[in-house]
């Protein structure tokens, strides 16, 4: 049997609105606590119109329908809803992840499956990778409102948005200002507010990481305890985590040492805190106790350029006076203060540092810790906190030697450093909020440099982070970054550690001996103290300019600008080889060139291009080539003009952008991003150094008569991001421009046939034709000539006798040779008869007998025989000898 009773009492039931009508109106009804237990409740009556709210620090109370004050101890937001527990993301919110350039593979589909909003206990975190992640929050409202949240934004390299669409999908008007949301600086929260429209509305949360060929180098973005204000609701809270958790046992990783300041004595003493807020319990078994206050020790001394009071207080020494660290000394006649920063002593952080802790809403008092001969990192609030240190440098100013100067070097900052690491720690050098330089796990104590070539206020940032990976418990506190020294130079109110030579004005000045400035391109005369212009095509080291060992020679091929600040090339030059002057002129180069490589894709698939700027010669020296960085312009709306251009923008001989194109991504412009320099100074045609000392570029330039003047800018085809390690880039400049001038030696004479008395002389190129403009070709020409030529006359005239007195001389010796052919003949008939005297082996002729017989030989002599025998005949005394066969041998033959 069920039992019902009268509710008479209120805290029998409560009251409730119904939904708002379309005339938006609302009804007020009681509703027991236990349904079907209850009876004779108060009838409805009208509620509130919808558009009702209460204020801030007021709620609706029911019964009367009137606003009223909360009571103490607790807070309201009015008509609006607080956000402040992120263990998980709450109702309402939702996380997407979308792929930047979606494609039909699967693989690209589920490029982003892991990309999304992750809750950290007491704040949202969005991920680091170029996948755009989208927090995503639904609200309808009786009347205008506004969303107000906190967030941290450090990283230029993460597009960051927020807008607002109706329930029609349509982005509601927003100015820049409204939809990018600005940077932060120095790990500190900031707040966004946007007004609303009644109605529904959907609120986007949007950031895309643009970061390609590398690595994001700090947590992208953070949303802490985001408030919204909208008036629809009455919500009262109590502030406070969601659970409780049992504290573990204090161990060594829950507390580190600080250094006391000094005393009236000069006395500093180790001491050891607590990391706050101490989460471990020290009073149970297992627990380690807070050691106890060391031992006071002497202070040590001053930082260069301060000196020590009374009461071993460091104040900076006066202007025109300098110090090592204990008092201060006027500079001597001739020399002026050499102001700056010189920290080496760590017993206080100086008063232009400041440290803090990043991505930690409760944190120990500091992020680094003083430690007498160093400054290291402190305990931090977790091992993936971001430990900050900073310096703030209000500007810079050039001594007076070096004020007439147009050099582009400032100033420059140095630091001495070491990492121990047992995790994957890093430690981030930045300016403003621009990364210079990183360095992963331990690093052996080494120094690093960096020039400042702008004048202008600047915030220098060491961030330190243990591991990237959010534990729920301390296991790398052990790992450290130790800075031993930091030293700037040229700083616009610094002290002076030392003095410098200046340059002086004559004796005859109304101010003999007081410090000048040297005008553009003069140095100092060690000898003198007088300023001298550098010799020609020399240029002035940034930081020095004493003696006139400060004036540098410029590289081959290139000269210095007039003031002597940079070399340069003059779009011209000559080159000797083989004993022959090649003279070049580039001034078809001059202007800047772009060149554009890509698509590239990254390891998500966002497609990206490469864009090169180059300034190859001319301009005086100056640096043409500029590349701008278009989305730190839209993060930097609400910056000051002087920072924009401090960051957004690089000079240089040849510089490289990174390109994201607008379609596909939902961005009204293609981002342009990460702007580097790959040549700052020109420094002849050389090799140039590695990536130890910086990025280099080569510019090979190769003539081709074929290209135009302007020719085609192209990039190794093996490398086609137009490097193959990152530091050295190479670029292939085809041009006729590139070709040597013409000479007298590109080009031959062919002289034609002698027609009519006339014989022409054409001039044609050398074949292939590798040289422009110059000289032109002579003129076509023609000379007077003879159809035969005198000297073959004479060679002809001169053959022909030859000739005839060949064959005279020939028909003479061999009528003579017959002749005597004859006789021999003879001769040998007649050795061969019988003799009447017994007594005789041979017979001869009688005088005057012609010789009737044929003569044999003994032997047939050959030609040039029977020539000697002619020649031996004329020689001799006119007789003949021929050899006769012996009768006797005739007898011996006959037997």
């Amino acid at each position: 049997m069920t039992t019902v009773r009268l509710c008479i009492f209120q805290t029998d039931y409560y009251y409730e609105y119904t939904e708002c009508d379309s005339a938006g109106s609302r009804w007020r009804v009681a509703i027991p606590h236990n349904l079907g237990t209850c009876s004779a409740l108060p009838t409805p009556t009208r509620g509130t119109d919808c558009s009702f709210s209460c204020a801030a620090g007021e709620f609706l109370e029911m019964s009367a329908q009137q606003c009223t004050t909360c009571a103490a101890g607790s807070y309201s937001l009015g008509s609006g809803v607080r956000f402040d527990q992120w263990d998980t993301i709450p109702a309402g919110f939702t996380s997407l992840a979308t792929y930047m350039d979606p494609g039909p593979s699967v693989e690209e589909s589920q490029a982003c499956n892991s990309s999304s909003w992750t809750p950290q206990g007491v704040y949202l975190e969005s991920s680091r990778d170029e996948c755009t992640v989208s927090l995503v929050y639904a609200v309808h409202l009786e009347q205008q409102g506004s969303v107000s949240f906190s967030y941290q934004y450090p990283d230029n390299n993460i597009f960051f948005e927020f807008y607002v669409q109706n329930e029609q999908c349509q982005e509601m008007a927003q100015t820049d200002d409204q939809k990018w949301i600005k940077l932060t600086t120095n790990g500190e929260w900031d707040t966004h507010t946007v007004n609303l429209k009644s109605g529904t509305n959907i609120l986007y949360w949007r950031t895309t990481g643009i970061l390609v060929g590398g690595k994001m180098v700090k947590p992208s973005l953070s949303s802490h305890s985001p408030l919204f204000s909208l008036p629809f609701c009455i919500s009262i809270t109590d502030e406070g985590w969601s659970q409780c958790k049992e504290r573990p046992p204090c161990s060594e990783k829950d507390y580190f040492q600080i250094h006391t300041a000094c005393d009236s004595e000069g006395k500093t003493k180790v001491m050891y805190r607590w990391v706050e807020p101490r989460i471990c319990e020290e009073n149970v078994t297992g627990a380690v106790a807070l050691p106890p206050t060391g031992e006071r020790e002497a202070c040590p001394p001053c930082n260069p350029g301060y000196y020590n009071t009374d009461d071993s207080t460091c104040f900076p020494c006066p202007p025109g006076t300098h110090s090592d660290g204990t008092s201060g000394t006027h500079c001597p006649a001739g020399t002026e203060p050499v102001l700056g920063y010189e920290y080496k002593w760590w017993n206080v952080l100086p008063s232009n540092m400041k440290t803090s802790c990043f991505n930690v809403v409760i944190c120990c008092c500091s992020g680094w810790e003083v430690a007498g001969d160093h400054i290291r990192s402190g305990a931090g609030g977790s091992d993936n906190d971001y430990l900050i240190l900073n310096l703030h440098v209000p500007g810079f100013k050039l001594p007076t030697s070096l004020a007439g100067m147009t050099g582009t070097e400032f100033g420059r900052i140095t630091f001495v450093f070491e990492t121990i690491c047992s995790a994957d720690c890093e430690l981030y050098f930045m300016m403003s909020t621009t990364v210079v330089e990183s360095w992963e796990g331990s690093k052996e104590r080494q120094s690093y440099t960096h020039i400042m070539t702008r004048n202008a206020s600047v915030s220098y940032t060491w961030a330190f982070q243990r591991t990237n990976q959010a534990q729920d418990v301390r296991r790398y506190i052990s790992d450290v970054v130790i800075l031993y020294s930091v030293s700037v130079t040229n700083v616009q109110d610094g002290v002076a550690s030392a003095c410098r030579a200046c340059a002086l004005l004559s004796q005859s000045s109304q101010r003999p001996g007081s410090c000048i400035p040297c005008p553009a391109g003069f140095y100092i005369d060690r000898d003198t103290n007088r300023c001298q212009e550098c010799p020609p095509n020399t240029y002035l080291s940034g930081h020095h300019t004493y003696g006139e060992d400060a004036c540098l020679p410029c590289g081959p091929g290139s000269k210095s600008n007039k003031e002597h600040s940079r070399c340069y090339s003059d779009c011209s030059f000559s080159h000797t080889e083989n004993n022959r002057t090649l003279t070049f002129d580039l001034s078809s180069l001059s202007t800047v060139a772009s060149l554009t490589i890509g698509p590239s894709f990254t390891s998500k698939g966002t497609k990206y291009l490469h864009v090169f700027n180059v300034s190859l010669c001319g301009h005086q020296g100056t640096m043409a080539a500029v590349c701008t960085d278009n989305v730190t312009d839209l993060a930097n709306k609400d910056m000051g003009s002087d920072s924009t251009q401090f960051v957004n923008s690089v000079d240089s001989f040849i510089c490289q952008s990174t390109i994201i194109p607008a379609d596909g991504r939902g961005f009204r412009m293609a981002l342009a991003s990460q702007s580097i320099s790959l040549a700052d100074t020109f420094l002849g045609e050389m090799a140039t150094g590695s990536c130890q000392r910086g990025r280099s570029a080569v510019m090979t330039i190769r003539c081709n008569p074929e290209k135009t003047d302007r020719g085609k800018l192209t990039v190794p085809s093996a490398c086609p991001a137009g490097t193959c390690d990152g530091c050295t880039f190479h670029f292939l400049w085809e041009s006729g421009s590139a070709c040597p001038r013409c000479t007298q030696d590109d080009y031959h004479q062919i002289e034609g046939a002698c027609k009519g008395g006339a014989q022409e002389t054409l001039s044609v190129w050398n074949e292939p034709k590798l040289c422009i403009k110059g000289i032109s070709l002579p003129a076509k020409s023609s000379a007077p000539c003879e159809a035969i030529a005198l000297w073959l006359k004479v060679g002809v005239g001169g053959g022909a006798f030859l000739a005839v007195l060949l064959v005279s001389l020939t028909c003479y010796f061999w009528k003579k040779n017959k002749r005597l052919e004859y006789k021999y003949s003879r001769l040998v008939m007649s050795a061969n008869k019988e003799c009447e005297l017994p007594v005789a082996d041979s017979c001869a002729l009688a005088e005057g007998e012609e010789p009737e017989d044929d003569v044999v030989y003994s032997h047939k002599p050959s030609l040039l025989g029977k020539l000697r025998a002619i020649a031996n005949k004329r020689e001799g005394d006119s007789s003949e000898s021929v050899q006769l066969k012996s009768s006797q041998s005739e007898r011996w033959v006959w037997g």
